[in-house]
């Protein structure tokens, strides 16, 4: 019998690709050869050879914006893709069941009767580029439903032109509207202007989603008899900015609704009104639950009601917050006519008003000690909580010890799949507050856009000045996170991450310990990612921490699931009182230390054993 020919020689890796030559830059600058962690060698570029070579000669020529799409997918980028074909007008009605990456112009324009539906639009995905143009306009008793749209998706920049505009009779609904999504950027303009007797219905908008920026710039102009209703606004959300312009302005009879907007744990809201209901006509206003046990953040409301005739304006309980915040009015029902009745019914803390209507205007409770809003809710027998930050993920250092069970946070990394760019190619990239027009031409960003924010709010934490002691630096390359953290602790370095992401949002017990340097302060260098087109990460070095290995157990069967890294931060005096850490935990700057886990993908350096 023949024997099977012997098997081909392997073939070698390519030298010359860019990973080949971050490992070779690592062997050189580190003196140990402890082994490098393969989460982050798994996210050097997977450019090769030739099309770094090719790449890196359209960046000396200032010509990636010319092959962004190809570019993008060949390096691992994360890009938005260039706006996609749109759909016709139609006259006829529609239900789309599953509906992903296209957009709408002309859509359901001047239509007479009948629904449009919307499920499972754009659910569940990553980086989304929505745009409707033209929707409704003109429609005489049309109605349109969206249901569960862009739900639990990744990175959103969505807008609705001339939504509804003009039109008479008929009703939008929304429903789970960007539902636990991470970074919207949500536009609408033009929403529901001059229409005539339409309602329109928001129910869930926004809830549990986690930063991003929100939009509505003449909502309901110039309308007649129209009914807005927006329920569960921003609720339970994180670091949202929403810009309300132009609201029900000039409106004959506008009957708007919001019952519970930024409420119950939403953290550090920005929430901006301008020309709210300005020169209404008998308006109907009114607002429920706003603010209620935000943390921080800064509200304001200009020009209420101004100008407006008869009619009501009511607010119950606002800004009722335990942290405080920064909240104005100005302007509020200043200049109204027969007058307007203007109510507020539990009024927070740390709140402003100016020019506003002395007559007509009556306080039912107004707060001014955050204390008093306590004991309020307690003698009523309702549970007090103030904003409540996810368990685990601030602990004090005496949990560290074994047989400690604590809760486990959400360590998963919930930032897109991106990759490093070569230093070579990413040297030649604009990166600077002084150079976002580049910025914008290269990677195709309209001047509203999410990539736009995605890049200043990268800009900004990457050009600020360092905190107290703090030593940072924004890394765009392997080969630039080696040469910071060495910098720092020397060659001789090793990085530590959590290994995995078992225990998340559960109970854990923790195994053994140990600490970093015989569990003595050291020095480190942390790195957390930062979001934007190519991978880049915020590194710092921050002084009197100590870090902390620990075996991770499941506290039924007591075996290991998990090798977790732990820093403490001994110095907290320069932390904003507002921080989510003493909030958790109690005390004020200063008075204690803090710890977290390092979550998947981020890393601590630190000096090798």
């Amino acid at each position: 019998m023949l024997k099977p020919p012997p098997p081909p020689p392997a073939v070698g890796k390519n030298p010359f690709t860019p990973k080949a030559y971050v490992i070779r830059y690592w062997q050189k600058q580190v003196s140990n050869n402890l082994p490098k962690p393969s989460f982050l060698l798994g996210k050097a570029s997977p450019l090769t050879a030739a099309d770094y070579a090719a790449f890196s000669k359209l960046a000396d020529q200032n010509s990636l914006s010319t092959h962004l799409p190809d570019f993008c997918t060949k390096a691992g980028l994360f890009c938005f893709p260039d706006v996609g074909a749109s759909l016709a007008k139609h006259s006829h009605d529609v239900n789309f069941a599953t509906y992903l990456d296209q957009n709408f112009t002309n859509y359901g324009t001047n239509r007479g009767g009948g629904v449009d539906s919307f499920s499972k639009y754009s659910e569940n995905d990553n980086v989304i580029l929505d745009n409707f143009r033209r929707y409704s306009r003109g429609s005489t008793g049309h109605n349109d439903k969206f249901t569960a749209y862009a739900t639990g998706s990744n990175v959103i920049d969505q807008r609705f032109n001339t939504y509804g505009t003009s039109s008479t009779g008929g009703k939008g609904e929304f429903k789970n509207y960007n539902t636990e999504v991470n970074v919207p950027g949500l536009k609408f303009t033009s929403y529901s202007d001059s229409s005539n007797a339409r309602k329109q219905t928001f129910t869930q908008y926004s809830q549990n989603a986690n930063a991003g920026d929100q939009s509505f710039t003449s909502y309901g102009k110039n309308g007649n008899g129209a009914a807005n209703e927006f329920k569960s606004y921003g609720n339970d959300s994180n670091v949202i900015g929403s810009t309300f312009t132009n609201y029900g302005e000039n409106g004959n009879a506008p009957k708007d609704t919001f019952t519970s907007y930024g409420t119950n744990i939403a953290n550090v809201p920005e929430n901006n009104f301008r020309t709210y209901a300005t020169e209404a006509n008998d308006p109907n206003e009114s607002f429920k639950n706003y603010r209620d046990q935000s943390n921080v953040g800064d509200d304001s409301f200009q020009s209420y009601a101004k100008k407006s005739n008869a009619g009501k304006v009511d607010f119950l309980n606002y800004g009722q917050s335990f942290n405080e915040g920064t909240d104005k009015f100005s302007g509020y029902g200043q200049d109204a006519a027969n007058p307007v009745t203007v109510a507020f019914t539990i009024y927070g803390v740390n709140n402003t008003f100016k020019d506003y209507q002395k007559k007509g205007v009556t306080f039912s409770s107004y707060v001014n000690d955050s204390s008093s809003v306590v004991n309020s809710l307690a003698a009523k027998g309702k549970k007090v909580n103030s904003w409540v930050v996810e368990p685990g993920k601030f602990f004090r250092e005496e949990m560290l010890k074994s047989g400690t069970i604590m809760p486990m946070p959400d360590i998963h990394d919930k930032m897109p799949k991106r990759s490093f760019l070569p230093r070579v190619i990413v040297s030649k990239l604009p990166f600077s507050t002084s150079k976002l027009v580049e910025m914008k031409k290269l990677f195709h960003a309209s001047d509203d856009s999410s990539v736009v924010k995605m890049m200043t709010d990268s800009l900004g934490d990457c050009e600020r000045a360092p905190s107290p002691g703090e030593v940072k630096r924004c890394v765009a390359s392997i080969e630039d996170m080696v040469d910071f953290a060495t910098s720092v602790l020397g060659r001789n370095v090793v990085v530590r991450s959590t290994d995995n992401i078992q225990g998340s949002k559960g109970d854990i017990m923790v195994g053994k310990v140990k600490g970093i340097n015989n569990g003595r302060v050291t020095m480190s260098v942390s790195c957390h990612q930062s979001l934007y087109p190519y991978m880049i990460y915020y590194c710092h070095s921050v002084p009197n921490v100590r870090v902390y290995e620990a075996d991770i157990l499941d506290p039924t069967s007591k075996a290991t699931i998990n090798h977790g890294v732990a820093i403490c931060h001994l110095d907290t005096s320069s932390w904003s009182p507002g921080h989510g850490a003493f909030v958790a935990l109690g005390s004020k700057p200063g008075k204690i230390e803090v710890c977290h886990w390092i979550f998947e993908n981020d890393m601590t350096w630190t000096i090798a054993d």
